[in-house]
């Protein structure tokens, strides 16, 4: 039986099909374009929201969609807690206290002020609103961050401020406008005070019995392995609906305490979990953008004067900075990387659902002016995603706090052929970085200056030493097949399985030492095994790297070459390609390869004029 619509509306399922459309496809050309996808998916709501009106979440989806955003930024935010493994801060502990403890409370003093005497709210909106603005947006910092590579510290600073700081801004939100109520209407100071505190105790204490508890299920075997993400779903939604009926908005808080709990109780299966929630992830923010975007109402923006744009540039070039630099006194965090944090503040999905929410309900106990909460959250998110979105990875490289400007190489193994390799890369002016768990495989290495790291590059050891975000290939080419595998299948995730390779395996007749193919990285180069590049190096083989131009193309280095074997092709900007056997490139302004060439092969290294 069809389902009875307004006239004009949509079917609520052609509604949620153009939500997953829009923002999934606005997330790949932006990974196309190399744009920042928040960016795209804010147009991409506009358009069809406000602009054309062909979608409008309110009409087509109704009433449900208050609670399908309430419920995907509790996802969002326990996605987020699952990063924070209390291991991983190392010399950025400090900085995240400050921002937490003295930068949560400043920022809130700092926003509302900037909300009475730039926007011009009362005190009561304001002071509430101030409250949501301490949150920075994890939804926003975690695509960011993948985008412009940050070095580490700065990094984990942005990430672990966005993702504690997001549900106590909304709980401080909460707790002035418990104070608003008590001013207001009958409710007394008490009241309120036990509602308050009731609340964040039951969210505090649910949130870590839950993630304790799950963890401690997971880790004795009480659940199978094919339900763990199901039960891992159904206790999340369990505790965030039985938080937020004791108390609005704490279930955020419970959620971030469960993720938290999680991350560091050293579950064996905690990768897998990880990395379902992160692809749930994308999908909830996608959505949540885009509604959010469809449903805003342009009327309200366009009533803001001059005094929206006070406010915006106040918050991020006073309140921010000012918030910032006092958190960090005497912390020791180096002014280059304190000035980064202090003008990064984009924020995102968990403000504007915030600001809605008690936008509302102050209209209702008559504050006029809190209409325009919501539509000053909306401008003050547009505003930064862009501003920070097109400005962070260059404003970070001037400041000298990211990875190589071009992207480097990890070669995972220590022998003769990897040494001549990773030389060939530094010839052409790509970082390398050689890796081995065996330090005198490394010696070769170390005399002709590669960087080098000795141990597993799957350590705790080398995420807190190894810069990862400076390379963006990964090559696993030691005589251990089984560890090539693991590493590849591993490191495919973050790198991208189109990056990371490995050196070709040993034949083996028995299918009980065979290696599934569905894992593992892909091939390049010769094709040879191990033992097999060791030898054509010991019988003379080397790397070299030649130019390419119009006048000299592949086809003319292939013809004068036939024996060689093509490695990689580097582009304009160091960008680096390693292709497979007899694989076609397209000839360019500064292309360059690398190439494996028999022995006497060695005149003729540049084309004349190169």
């Amino acid at each position: 039986m069809a389902i009875e619509t307004e006239a004009g509306a949509m079917a609520p399922v052609m509604a949620f099909a153009l939500v997953g459309a829009l923002g999934v496809g606005s997330q790949w050309l932006a990974w196309r374009l190399r744009m920042p996808a928040i960016v795209l998916m804010l147009v991409a709501g506009i358009l069809v929201g406000p602009v054309l009106g062909v979608f409008d979440p309110a009409r087509d989806i109704g009433v449900l969609m208050g609670p399908m955003i309430s419920i995907a930024v509790a996802i969002i935010l326990f996605e987020g807690g699952l990063t924070l493994n209390f291991h991983k801060l190392n010399d950025a502990a400090v900085g995240v206290k400050r921002l937490v403890f003295v930068g949560a409370p400043l920022g809130w003093l700092t926003s509302a002020l900037a909300l009475h005497y730039a926007a011009g709210l009362s005190w009561a909106s304001a002071a509430v609103f101030g409250g949501i603005m301490i949150v920075t947006g994890p939804t926003v910092i975690a695509p960011l961050l993948r985008t412009a590579r940050l070095s580490k510290r700065p990094a984990a600073l942005l990430q672990w401020e966005a993702i504690v700081n997001d549900p106590i801004g909304a709980l401080a939100a909460v707790l002035a406008f418990e104070v608003v109520l008590v001013l207001n209407t009958a409710t007394t100071v008490n009241a309120a005070i036990m509602d308050l505190l009731t609340g964040i105790a039951v969210a505090t204490a649910l949130g870590g019995a839950a993630g304790y508890g799950l963890a401690r299920a997971f880790k004795r075997g009480w659940v199978p392995e094919y339900m763990k993400v199901p039960v891992l779903f159904a206790l999340l939604l369990a505790v965030f609906g039985v938080s937020d009926s004791v108390l609005h908005e704490s279930g955020l808080l419970a959620v971030t305490i469960m993720g938290i709990v999680i991350a560091n109780a050293n579950l064996p299966s905690y990768t897998e979990l990880r990395r379902f929630k992160e692809h749930a992830t994308v999908l909830l923010v996608s959505g949540v953008f885009i509604l959010l975007a469809a449903g805003l109402n342009l009327e309200a923006v366009q009533k803001l004067d001059w005094r929206a744009v006070v406010f915006v540039l106040a918050v991020i070039l006073v309140a921010r900075p000012l918030t910032v630099f006092v958190s960090m006194l005497g912390s020791g965090i180096p002014f280059k990387e304190q000035l980064l944090i202090a003008l990064t503040g984009p924020r995102g999905v968990v403000l504007v659902a915030v600001a809605g929410l008690f936008g509302e309900r102050l209209l209702s106990l008559g504050f006029e002016d809190a209409g325009q909460i919501a539509p000053l959250a909306f401008v003050l998110v547009a505003v930064t995603v862009v501003l920070h979105g097109f400005t962070l990875a260059p404003f970070a490289r001037w400041l000298g706090l990211t990875g190589a400007d071009t992207p480097g190489v990890i070669i995972i193994g220590g022998s003769n052929w990897t040494t001549a390799f990773a030389e060939a890369l530094q010839k052409a002016d790509v970082p390398v970085l050689m890796t081995d768990p065996n330090f005198g495989h490394l010696r070769a290495a170390r005399r002709a200056g590669i960087n080098t790291f000795s141990g597993d590059i799957l350590s705790e050891a080398a995420e807190e030493r190894v810069e990862l975000v400076s390379y963006a290939t990964v090559v696993a080419a030691t005589d251990n097949d089984a560890y090539n595998t693991l590493v590849t299948t591993d490191l495919a995730p973050e790198f991208g399985r189109d990056n990371v390779f490995q050196v070709m395996r040993e034949k083996n007749e028995s299918s009980r030492h065979q290696l599934p193919r569905t894992l593992g990285g892909r091939k390049f180069g010769a094709e040879e095994t191990h033992a097999g590049m060791e030898r054509l190096i010991r019988d003379g083989w080397t790397f070299r790297v030649t130019g390419l131009t119009e006048e000299y193309s592949l086809t003319d280095w292939r013809s004068s070459r036939p024996e060689a074997h093509l490695f990689a092709q580097i582009g304009q900007g160091g960008d680096i390609r390693l292709i497979r056997k007899d694989e076609d490139i397209k000839n360019g302004k500064e292309t360059r390869i690398i190439a494996l060439r028999p022995p006497g092969d060695v005149e003729g290294e540049q084309p004349p004029g190169y």
